[in-house]
C-alpha cells in the first residue's frame, strides 16, 4: 500500500512538473532562453560562466592563471597586505556570463536564481560550509532594501544554510550608514568607503563569541565589504571568518 501511495505522488509530481513547465518554461537564469530543467544555465552561458577550480590563492580564492601554479600558494596581493577574512571563495569569475547572472539577480527580480546558483556556491565553498557555525549575509542598508525590496545575499545565504544544514543569522550586520556605490572606486577608496560602515546587532553578541562566521555576498571585487564586515564580526569576537560569493573579480583592482 505504501508503494502505490509513493507510486501515486511521484506521478502526481511528475505531472505538476509537466504542467508548470507549459505555462512557465524553465529560463537559462543568465539570458532568458527557454532549458531543460529549471535552475541552469543555456550551453552558451554555460561556456560564459567561467566557473572557478584550482589553482587558485588558498586565502582569498583568486585564480591562479597558470596551471602548474604549486597548491597552497598565497596571491601577492594578500602577501603584502593579509585580509581581515580567513578564507574566501567564489563559484564563478565575474566575466561576461557571470555579469549577465548577477545583475539580473540582483536587479530584475530574479530571484528564483537563489537555489540554482546556491548550489553552484555551496560546491566552490564546501569546505568553509563544512567548518562554519553560522552563516550570514553582507548587509544592504534600510533605504536600499527599501528601495530594492529584497537582500540578494540574504537569499544566497538562506539557500546555503537549508543545502549544509547549518544556521543562518540574517539581521547578525547592521549597515549603520548608507555608503555611495562602490562600481566606479578604486581599491583605497573602496576601503574608505565601507570604513566603520557595519556593526554587530546587540542582541546577536552574546550568541557570536567564539563562532565561525561564514559571510555571503554576490560579488566580490577588491574584497573591501567583506573585508570590513570580517573585521567587523571578529572585534565582536568571532573565532574566524569566512568569505563565500557567487562570483569575484579575477584580477586585483
Amino acid at each position: 500500500m505504501e508503494g502505490r501511495a509513493t507510486s501515486w505522488i511521484s506521478r502526481a509530481r511528475s505531472a505538476g512538473r509537466w504542467t508548470l513547465d507549459a505555462l512557465l518554461p524553465p529560463r537559462c537564469l543568465a539570458c532568458g532562453l527557454v532549458v531543460d530543467d529549471p535552475g541552469t544555465l543555456c550551453a552558451s552561458c554555460w561556456d560564459k560562466a567561467g566557473f572557478i577550480a584550482p589553482p587558485h590563492c588558498r586565502r582569498c580564492g583568486l585564480p591562479f592563471d597558470l596551471a602548474d601554479a604549486a597548491a597552497g600558494l598565497e596571491c601577492a596581493s594578500c602577501v603584502a597586505d593579509r585580509p581581515a577574512f580567513d578564507r574566501a571563495r567564489a563559484a564563478m569569475r565575474y566575466g561576461d556570463g557571470a555579469r549577465a547572472l548577477v545583475l539580473r539577480f540582483k536587479h530584475a527580480d530574479a530571484t528564483h536564481a537563489a537555489p540554482g546558483v546556491a548550489r553552484w556556491m555551496a560546491r566552490a565553498g564546501a569546505e568553509l560550509l563544512a567548518d562554519c557555525d553560522l552563516i550570514a549575509p553582507v548587509p544592504l542598508h534600510r533605504w536600499r532594501l527599501l528601495w530594492r525590496r529584497y537582500n540578494q545575499s540574504a537569499l544566497l545565504a538562506l539557500e546555503l544554510g537549508r543545502i549544509a544544514g547549518r544556521p543562518v543569522v540574517a539581521d547578525l550586520l547592521l549597515r549603520r550608514r548608507a555608503t555611495p556605490s562602490q562600481g566606479r572606486l578604486d581599491r583605497a577608496r573602496r576601503r574608505a568607503n565601507v570604513a566603520s560602515a557595519f556593526a554587530v546587532r546587540p542582541r546577536h553578541l552574546p550568541g557570536l563569541k567564539d563562532r565561525r562566521v561564514l559571510l555571503v555576498d554576490d560579488v566580490m571585487t577588491t574584497g573591501a565589504t567583506v573585508d570590513e564586515c570580517a573585521r567587523t564580526l571578529k572585534r565582536a569576537g568571532a573565532a574566524s571568518v569566512d568569505v563565500l560569493t557567487l562570483a569575484r573579480v579575477a584580477r586585483e583592482l
